[in-house]
């Protein structure tokens, strides 16, 4: 018995649709790699800092904020204290 030209194509569906299955469980096994690549990227990175845990939230809260980060050093701004060296 000749297998009809539906069954054909519906056979060609059904490998389709397995191969498809095996690619998005392979994109979902990506993806959660990735994401355990970035978390551990960060993970070093704020133990490269140097601060503590308490230190941590008010540092995140800075960058968050948009607020200068480093040590802040005040300009001096009192021309008389200069040294004049035109006399």
């Amino acid at each position: 018995m000749a297998t009809s030209k539906s069954a054909k194509i519906q056979a060609e569906i059904e490998k389709v649709k397995a191969k498809i299955s095996e690619q998005q469980a392979r994109l979902k096994e990506l993806e959660q790699k990735k994401l355990e690549a970035e978390n551990t990227e960060i993970v070093d990175i704020v133990r490269g800092l140097s601060i503590s845990l308490d230190e941590l939230p008010v540092l995140l809260q800075a960058i968050r904020s948009g607020a200068p980060l480093g040590q802040s050093v005040p300009k001096d701004t009192d021309p008389d204290d200069k040294e004049d060296t035109e006399e």
